[in-house]
């Protein structure tokens, strides 16, 4: 049986890092707002996110930058390497570096410890769980959210930081990701003591593949490992973790991969290695798309999907929820909730298509197995690819 709820200010559906940052944002300019999440407790799942410059502003702005940043090793240089040579194609470094925006800060930060943090700052009754939306629908000047339990919210605003296959944004219209052909596994180690790894991101590309190892910490590394699969190899490694993890190191194992790196791989639990397709919005449908309708909008993964090879899809969700927070606290108390939204959207479209664009070249670069490619990426493009590691963080989305 279907009940109706009184109508609430601002719904964001969606508790995870974009989520979380926009109700944290509102709560700080005084404006309340409801999370709903569908699984029963906080999706801590997941491992790492690199935390760039423009990420850090945004954490500061919310007021939680220190907070992340006593748990989480500062990151002090970028190394690239060749997988068919081993020789070193690039080093970055970025400790005291400086920008336009300050000087650069790079960690590699733990989703699980990031989002319990986001979620400790907000009052109580902020995040409802077991609250998966199954429909939207319009209600004169309202949104009417459907939930799977059959109750209906009523919502002057939605936010939807529900994630690549959001249901915000297939409502809104946003045209569906693209699949940029690869896929990505993932894992974590964790040492008992520490582990004698340098504070450095490293990288090798070639071959096909591109992997990259940073540490979290003394005692925890973080690594990917990217990759373009044929359907009958796909099928085969990931009908299991262990063949996925047995894929992953005999492929290094025919390259030019230090064997301290594959011995990161070959010691991380099983229940800590994981694949996932790689998609990517496309930058026209950014510019020229409708990512916005009346009063509903979508921020995070929802808007704007990307490949990690500049690391900034945790980091553009955070820039989303500081802006966001800033345009939609302003527009409701004036009253002008759509002109809030339509400003959101016009900070953020050309920013948001130059990010996607941007990630999607580096990592067909990067990955190219294609002779010419190769032989330019390590002999002309692997300095250039590298700053582009520190040109896109180079910017602030302001404060609250």
């Amino acid at each position: 049986m279907e009940y109706v709820e009184d109508i609430i200010d601002i719904v964001i559906v969606g508790a995870g890092i974009a989520g979380l940052a926009t109700a944290l944002g509102l709560h700080r300019k005084g404006v309340k707002s409801l999370v709903l999440e569908s699984s029963p407790t906080l999706r801590t799942s997941g491992y790492a996110i690199g935390t760039w410059t423009n990420a850090w502003h945004a954490l500061d702005a919310l007021g939680i930058g220190n907070k992340v940043r006593e748990h989480h090793r500062l990151v002090e240089r970028v190394v690239v390497l060749s997988a068919s040579s081993g020789a070193t194609s690039a080093e970055l470094k970025l400790t005291g570096v400086q920008g336009k925006t300050g000087k650069h800060e790079f960690r590699s930060v733990r989703r699980d410890s990031l989002v319990k943090i986001l979620a400790k700052e907000l009052p109580k009754d902020t995040i409802r769980y077991s609250s998966k939306v199954v429909l939207i629908e319009d209600g004169d000047n309202l949104k009417l959210l459907h939930l799977a339990d059959g109750s209906i919210i009523k919502a002057k605003v939605v936010v939807g930081c529900d994630g690549i296959y959001s249901a915000v944004a297939k409502f809104i219209g946003l045209k569906e990701p693209s699949f940029s052909g690869r896929l990505s596994t993932r894992g974590y180690a964790e040492y008992p003591t520490n582990h004698g790894f340098k504070p450095e991101f490293v990288v090798i590309t070639g071959g096909g593949i591109r992997i990259g190892m940073l540490p979290n910490s003394e005692k925890s590394i973080y690594w990917f490992f990217t990759w373009r699969p044929s359907k009958k190899v796909a099928d085969k490694v990931q009908q299991s973790m262990a063949n996925m993890r047995e894929f992953v190191i005999q492929k290094l194992t025919s390259l030019k991969v230090p064997k301290e790196i594959i011995q990161v791989i070959e010691r991380s639990e099983m229940s800590q290695v994981f694949s996932t397709e790689l998609k990517y919005q496309s930058p026209f449908s950014l510019l020229f798309g409708r990512i916005i309708k009346g009063n509903i909008c979508v921020i995070g993964d929802a808007l704007h999907p990307m490949t990690p090879d500049i690391g900034q899809g945790g980091c553009m969700a955070l820039e989303d929820s500081v802006i966001l927070a800033r345009c939609l606290s302003d527009a409701v108390y004036k009253g002008k909730i759509e002109e809030g939204l339509e400003k959101f959207a016009n900070e953020r479209r050309w920013r948001c298509a130059e990010v996607v664009a941007r990630a999607y070249i580096v990592g067909f670069i990067q990955q190219s197995s294609n002779w010419l490619l190769s032989f330019l990426r390590e002999k002309v493009f692997a300095r250039t690819l590298a700053r582009a590691l520190l040109k896109t963080p180079d910017y602030d989305c302001g404060k609250l």
